[in-house]
């Protein structure tokens, strides 16, 4: 395999993994709002010392990038919802392995990308193998309408996974360096979270901060390695390929949360896991 086409599938495996540890950790700290916020402040922090070494983004780029921004702010407010109310196990799945999906069907019509055959059959079994990771485990009824919920809540998450993977593809492809929209993104991602936080959190301000510090620190940094390299991934192939690749984080999830967060994982996940395997590796099959 050429590396010009090795290099795209090391980089989202990377990614895969790193937003996988991001999401987990932000699980494991109970308040998912208060920790995506730190993560999402850690991530600016990160791009500040890059902003002289690259250029600015032309103002014709101004109402992509705004585009971009509300894609992302969507996405959070809906993957805090989702995961308030249910187990990382049952709402990562979702939100992560319907997010190709709803990116092919985004950049057909604003990317003008379209999958060959095979790769459309990998991509459907990869998206709807993750029905088998979610379907709700509750014993009581009252538990299986709030796995409902939180599968409703998951189900819009990921539409902003791939309105957020579409309009970013289209955003960092117009700038002069990835690295720009990489800046500009991290910079003002976190305004939209924070001012939830302080409306929602406020008169415990510290309270709140205190536990969630040095996980959201940590959370921080790995997700700008992670979304970093997707962005730069997104200039390199199609924009359904590098969201579908990254979202084997949904594997590395449920292992994870079946390690640090003690949720179940199961045959039933390890077969999802395996289709979904299958399906990546035939939507790589198709491009070659």
């Amino acid at each position: 395999m050429p590396s010009s086409e090795f290099l795209p599938i090391v980089i989202c495996l990377f990614s895969a993994i790193t937003v996988a540890t991001v999401n987990v950790i932000v699980k494991r700290g109970g308040d998912i709002l208060t920790g995506r916020m730190i993560v999402s402040v850690v991530m600016a922090l990160t791009v500040v010392p890059f902003v002289p070494f690259f250029p600015m983004p032309p103002p014709s780029t101004l109402p992509l990038i705004a585009v971009s921004m509300v894609s992302h702010w969507m996405y959070q407010f809906c993957l805090v919802r989702a995961m308030h109310r249910g187990d990382l196990s049952l709402v990562y799945p979702v939100m992560r392995g319907l997010g190709p999906l709803a990116t092919a069907i985004f950049g057909t019509f604003l990317l003008s990308e379209h999958l060959a055959p095979v790769q459309s059959i990998g991509l459907f079994c990869a998206s709807f193998s993750i029905l088998f990771f979610a379907l709700p485990t509750a014993a009581t009824i009252e538990g299986r309408r709030l796995d409902r919920t939180a599968l409703v809540w998951a189900a819009l998450t990921a539409v902003g996974v791939g309105l957020y993977a579409v309009n970013d593809t289209r955003a960092a492809r117009a700038m002069p360096h990835p690295m720009t929209f990489i800046i500009i993104l991290f910079l003002i991602d976190w305004v939209g979270v924070t001012l939830v936080f302080l409306w929602q959190r406020r008169g415990q301000y510290m309270k709140t901060l205190r536990p969630q510090l040095r996980p959201g620190i940590w959370g921080g940094i790995a997700g700008s390695l992670s979304y970093g390299a997707a962005i730069f991934a997104y200039t390199m192939t199609d924009a359904a390929m590098v969201t579908a690749l990254r979202e084997t984080s949904v594997v590395f999830a449920a292992v994870m949360a079946a390690v640090f967060l003690k949720e179940s994982f199961g045959a039933r996940r390890i077969v999802a896991a395996s289709v979904l395997a299958t399906g990546l590796v035939l939507m790589q099959a198709g491009a070659v």
